[in-house]
């Protein structure tokens, strides 16, 4: 009846009615809680007219209800729109008027649903926005609350209209917007439920058309999931609600706090439920990310939980599309896998229900039944510390890797890799176990190796945990054994070598020998993948993998944990450096070559070519031949490497000390065969001088027969490098190719040996060349008795005043003690002791290279008379500066000669009277040291004569001029006569 007379009213008359109602209610809003006890006339009247009871108008309520029935029944939209305005303009600070308004719009919507929806779309983007912004206080409470409740209705009604989800509501956007900015202003903590309002209108109109796009679906899922998880936890809430509740709630806080939850659900719900794809579950998981992750305890039990439910209602409620699984569900498995030792027992239990539920819905994609049902029984195991534990856990690495696909299994094991270094111990040790689990699965893909060592290499600064880092190395162990060629070009191409991170990698491939064997292989492999020069520009730019290659086996040759590898390998890597400095000097690679400080420890090689030469040096080195690197160093041998021009005779000095030091010659010579067949040019420079020079080794013909050595140099002769000709040729005339040879050398020896030091003899330095050339025809077979007689001559050769016979006399000597053979070791170890005290003061000899080949032949005499300290005294030598390298070197000479001061004392005493002002403060300084240091053994060795002719010495001092000289004298003449007396009493 109402209603009929509604709508026979006139436009005119249905306006007037809604500004009488309007104007009413405007007037008594102040008395809305209590009933109005009269009636105004003018609403009375219209109540009469439409046959209702007049005394209705004292309830306010009831007006509401007219005043939306007549707006929806009315024709004209301008008159909607300008009464809904006018309504929504009346006041809204009491809970009873937002219902009473938003009754009445929602009555409007029905039929009207256009004007309603632009005008609550402009209240949301103006009025309402700028009171919040503005109006802190109640006001803009009440004005939220009001646009919310009018949402509500609004949804409602259109959830029950028929053919709503006909109509394209493109204010959608913008009103999800403002109920987001509403959300996002709510206070951290509940006491009403808005949250839960908020969240359930969201949840309405994201089933109009058209649907949300994925960015604003985004900014949905973000901002409601930081309002509700951001919450504090249960206790922390339960303090807030009883200090400051609401009086519309009135149920419990526990009821306040599930429903707020339970809207959230129903949101996710509804989502899945528009695209039901596994595309969208891993959308919706996406962003519970970061609270899967998150530092607090009840935020990840909150989100876990979430995810469970989803899960669940996905795998009751829904069939999902099949199609292709997105990759990223097995990172978001591994998240919830982390979760499995989780300090929560709930967040426990749940995260491996989720990881179940996931399982499931895979396989049923898949459309493999039986293993989907297999999931579906499983039961979440409930004892996290049991040896059940590690079993079960084991169970599931293998269901990994059988029910993901490549690219989820990848994405698993990336999310284990990031969450090594985490802040969550519990988390980093899972994360570390199962990871070790899934690398020592059999059957790892070869396609995910790249992508997990690369994760490593980026996690691996962030972990600082020993216990991880192990496991780590062991996963990368277990990741080499099983493709060994694809880890190392992964951490070939990772980075520069001296890399700290990277040396840790290469560290766990040397955990297993085996596999150590098999690194140094392939990087000798990869270090003989040599462009050729036209090539070259742009690919050196590109990093050779070649330079990459000898980067690496320079420094594993430091590392401790390769170094029975690097000796397994020691023919092939000394051949492949050998070759790959030969090849970068011929390229013109040599930038740095020259500029190396060697006796600074902190420095590092610049330069391919540089890096090469001391990865050469270092082999010998770190393999304990050091007398091979001293004997070339010494000898300035390793310069030679340093051009092509002098390339050859580098190589065939360094042949000759291994030859001499029995240093790897079956293994190098056997390789060196090898190469002299290579259709290298290189190659073959390298392995001729190596063989001709171990021609000269009693060994080799232990190794190899005359007839394959003979074919060898043979297949050299044709070779179309000429120093290659040369040096077979050489090789062909060898002691070892003629043995009758070396009886014709020896007695050559001896005939200049006999004629070396007559008066008419006029080119000693010719004459010792000759000989010298002679010793290495010999080489270490032995040069006989011949030896020390020769010896003796050149030790009297070491005071010549002529600089070149003093050079060629300590060199050639070297030599003689060097090549005389065993049978005569014994009798030149007694004048290799007589040259000590003369060596070790022409090491300061004014003529450089007289100091320099003094240095050589002291070792090699330190070296034959099996001194202590050999390798420290070596290091003096070589880099030893100032007066500190000094007093070392004579310590070290001193303390291994125990009982020999009478004839140091002797010696040192003619260089007294030496012309050369360096030499005779080299003596001063030396007896001076013995009377300092050694004055109680001086007093036990020496006799009354030696006394006699010391204190006769320094008399004679006393009338020198030279300042040097009498500060000697003088500091040192009390000791004498102290001695003197001691002596002759």
């Amino acid at each position: 009846m109402v209603i009929s007379k509604i709508k026979n009213m006139m436009v005119t008359e249905q306006g007037l009615a809604l500004d009488t109602i309007c104007h009413f209610l405007e007037e008594h809003n102040q008395l809305w809680e209590e009933q109005v006890s009269h009636g105004d006339t003018s609403v009375q009247k219209l109540l009469e007219f439409l046959n209702l009871d007049p005394k209705q108008a004292a309830d306010k309520a009831y007006l509401f209800h007219i005043y939306g029935l007549i707006l929806r029944e009315c024709s004209s939209e301008e008159q909607v729109q300008c009464h809904l305005l006018s309504l929504l303009e009346l006041s809204h600070q009491h809970s009873s008027q937002r219902e009473g308004i938003a009754l009445a719009v929602g009555l409007a919507s029905t039929k009207h649903l256009h004007e309603v929806w632009a005008l609550l779309e402009h209240l949301g983007r103006t009025k309402f926005l700028r009171s919040a912004a503005a109006s802190p206080d109640n006001k803009d409470e009440i004005l939220k609350s009001s646009f919310l409740s009018a949402a509500i209705l609004l949804t409602r009604s259109l959830r029950k209209e028929y053919g709503s989800q006909r109509y394209k509501f493109t204010q959608i956007p913008d009103l999800i917007q403002c109920l987001l900015d509403i959300l996002q202003k709510e206070p951290n903590f509940l006491t009403t439920f808005f949250r839960q309002k908020v969240i359930l209108v969201i949840v309405a109109l994201s089933n109009l058309r058209p649907g949300l796009k994925p960015m604003l679906k985004s900014q949905v899922l973000k901002t409601c999931l930081h309002s509700v998880y951001k919450l504090p936890s249960t206790e922390a809430l339960k303090r807030v609600w009883v200090s400051a509740f609401s009086e519309e709630v009135k149920g419990d806080q526990p009821v306040l706090y599930k429903k707020t939850i339970r809207a959230l659900d129903l949101l996710l719900q509804n989502f899945i439920s528009e695209d039901p794809s596994m595309d969208e579950v891993c959308f919706l998981l996406q962003h519970m990310e970061h609270w899967l992750k998150s530092g607090k305890s009840h935020e990840r039990c909150r989100a876990v939980q979430s995810i469970f439910l989803l899960l669940q209602y996905v795998v009751e409620s829904l069939k999902l599309a099949k199609e292709a699984m997105p990759s990223m569900l097995g990172h978001q498995i591994g998240l919830l896998t982390l979760l499995w030792q989780d300090k929560n027992k709930s967040t426990q239990q749940q995260s491996l229900h989720c990881v179940f539920l996931l399982m499931q819905l895979m396989c049923q994609q898949k459309g493999n039944l039986v293993e989907s049902t297999h999931w579906s029984k499983m039961k979440p195991f409930e004892t996290m510390e049991s040896r059940d534990w590690e079993m079960k856990l084991y169970h599931m690495v293998k269901a990994f890797r059988r029910t993901l696909t490549v690219a989820q299994h990848t994405q698993l094991v990336l999310t284990l890799v990031h969450s090594l270094g985490s802040w969550n111990d519990l988390r980093c040790s899972l994360a570390a176990q199962l990871l070790l689990m899934i690398c020592e699965e059999p059957g790892f893909r070869k396609e995910q190796v790249a992508e997990i060592l690369q994760g490593l290499f980026q996690e691996l600064p962030n972990i600082h945990s020993r216990r991880v880092q192990e496991t780590i190395s062991k996963a990368t162990m277990a990741l080499g054994i099983q493709h060994t060629q694809e880890v190392v070009e992964v951490i070939l191409s990772l980075c520069h070598p001296p890399e700290r991170w990277i040396l840790l990698l290469w560290k766990a491939l040397a955990i297993n020998y085996h596999l150590s064997r098999d690194v140094i292989t392939l990087l000798y492999i990869k270090m003989k993948l040599r462009p050729p020069r036209s090539l070259l520009p742009s690919a050196y730019h590109a990093r050779l993998v070649s330079l990459m290659a000898l980067g690496t086996i320079y420094e594993l040759l430091y590392t401790p944990e390769y170094k029975d590898a690097v000796r397994w390998a020691f023919a092939g890597i000394l051949m492949g450096l050998l070759t790959e400095l030969y090849y970068l000097l011929e390229v013109g690679l040599v930038e740095g070559i020259l500029d190396y400080q060697e006796d600074n420890l902190a420095s590092k090689p610049r330069g391919p070519c540089r890096t090469c030469l001391e990865a050469l040096k270092g082999l010998f080195w770190t393999n304990q031949y050091w007398e091979v690197f001293a004997d070339v160093k010494l000898i300035q041998g390793w310069e030679l490497f340093e051009q092509m021009e002098t390339f050859p005779k580098g190589v065939s000095l360094l042949a000759r000390a291994m030859a001499y030091y029995n240093c790897e010659i079956k293994s190098v010579l056997g390789q060196a065969l090898i190469s002299l067949k290579s259709t290298e040019e290189r190659d073959n420079i390298v392995a001729i001088c190596i063989i001709t020079e171990f021609l000269n080794s009693p060994d080799a013909s232990r190794y190899m027969s005359q007839k394959a050595v003979d074919n060898s140099l043979n297949l050299g002769l044709s070779n179309r490098n000429q120093t290659v000709r040369a040096m077979s040729l050489k090789g062909l005339g060898s002691t070892l190719m003629h043995p009758n040879k070396a009886t014709l050398l020896r007695n050559k020896l001896m005939e200049l040996s006999d004629n070396f030091l007559q008066p008419e003899f006029k080119d000693p330095v010719g004459m010792m060349e000759i000989m010298g050339h002679l010793l290495h025809c010999l080489g270490v077979q032995g040069v006989g008795i011949v030896s020390f007689k020769i010896a003796q001559q050149l030790l009297s050769l070491f005071t010549d005043e002529r600089a070149k016979v003093r050079e060629c006399a300590i060199f050639l000597f070297g030599d003689v003690i060097y090549y005389g053979g065993k049978k005569f070791r014994q009798s030149l170890k007694i004048l290799a002791l007589r040259a000590a005290v003369p060596l070790l003061f022409h090491m300061v000899d004014p003529c450089p290279e007289v100091a320099i080949k003094a240095k050589s032949t002291f070792l090699r005499c330190a070296i034959l008379l099996k001194w202590e300290f050999r390798k420290e005294l070596f290091s003096r030598l070589a880099w030893g500066q100032g007066q500190g390298a000094a007093n070392d070197i004579f310590v070290y000479m001193i303390e291994s000669n125990f009982g020999s001061y009478q004839q140091f004392l002797s010696q040192a005493l003619m260089y007294l009277d030496s012309p050369h002002k360096t030499l005779k403060l080299a003596a001063m300084r030396f007896i001076g040291g013995l009377l300092q240091d050694y004055f109680t053994d001086l007093c036990f060795h020496l006799t009354k004569d030696d006394v006699t002719i010391l204190k006769n010495y320094l008399e004679a001092l006393s009338h020198d001029t030279d300042s040097r000289t009498q500060k000697f004298y003088l500091n040192y003449w009390d000791d004498v006569l102290e001695l003197f007396q001691y002596v002759m009493s």
